[in-house]
């Protein structure tokens, strides 16, 4: 796609609150929001654990991959004719996992299974670890998926040079539970990610307190490969629209080539 003209990409942020541990009226909600939305939009991301909030009690809450809100979400897909993704809580093969999902109009659906389980919430002895990350590829655009704290991990999102000498992605965005506490952070490293991986970077986070009386304050944003604001939501119940271009970001990679005196590595 290098050589041929991408079109921008229409991008819808749901800021929310969650209730806790419902999925029925979380679904119902959402749906609402999904269905106000006008028609063009390419992609629709959802906060972290959607239809719960973020919760450890994952036999309670966990399904197969295949169930309920993977059937939910192509409808949304579906009916919207643009992407839908989110992470939600799944067994799969005796695990349970804080898995993001994305579904296509079309019914095709992949995953990401979320990489750094935050400890200070015991989240790694309820939950299995991801093994690998996902690039997945969307009207000309090259996408890599992230969970909350992954933010914190820069070499984990670092954007590689291929073999063809092109960039691995064009997108990173963060599906996310952000306490209202730390949220300083989120906005730095959200930023900073957009910057050094030369690329649009976005995150959406949810509002509200949970059941465990967690408050989060969204910060649900948008920044382009210099860092500039695209949108930015603060606390309060919202649906953010960015248009990302990605001519625009091509032309810049061809004027400030950082990328290409980035250091090599490997992840273990």
């Amino acid at each position: 796609m290098e050589n041929s003209v991408v079109k921008p990409l229409k991008v819808a942020m749901i800021q929310t609150e969650l209730y806790w541990k419902d999925k029925v009226a979380n679904m119902a909600m959402l749906e609402e929001k999904i269905a106000e939305l006008d028609a063009g939009i390419d992609l629709i991301i959802l906060p972290e654990m959607f239809t719960t909030g973020f919760t450890m009690d994952a036999e309670e809450v966990a399904e197969p991959m295949s169930l309920t809100t993977t059937r939910w979400m192509k409808q949304m897909a579906r009916q919207s004719q643009a992407m839908v993704t989110g992470s939600f809580v799944v067994q799969d093969e005796g695990n349970y996992y804080n898995r993001l999902v994305w579904v296509k109009p079309n019914g095709d659906v992949d995953y990401y299974d979320k990489r750094h389980l935050f400890r200070m919430a015991n989240e790694d002895d309820h939950f299995s670890m991801g093994k690998g990350r996902k690039i997945f590829e969307w009207r000309g655009w090259k996408i890599m998926p992230q969970v909350c704290y992954d933010l914190r991990f820069p070499v984990w999102s670092r954007n590689r040079v291929l073999e063809n000498g092109s960039l691995e992605y064009d997108l990173v965005y963060y599906v996310a539970s952000w306490p209202s506490p730390r949220i300083s952070a989120w906005d730095i490293l959200l930023q900073a990610r957009a910057v050094e991986n030369l690329s649009y970077s976005i995150g959406v986070n949810r509002i509200g307190r949970d059941g465990n009386q967690v408050p989060y304050s969204g910060h649900t944003a948008a920044y382009n490969h210099k860092g500039e604001t695209l949108c930015f939501s603060q606390e309060k119940e919202e649906i953010l629209i960015a248009e990302l271009d990605y001519e625009i970001l091509k032309e810049y990679r061809g004027k400030f080539p950082a990328w290409m005196d980035a250091d090599s590595f490997s992840l273990k």
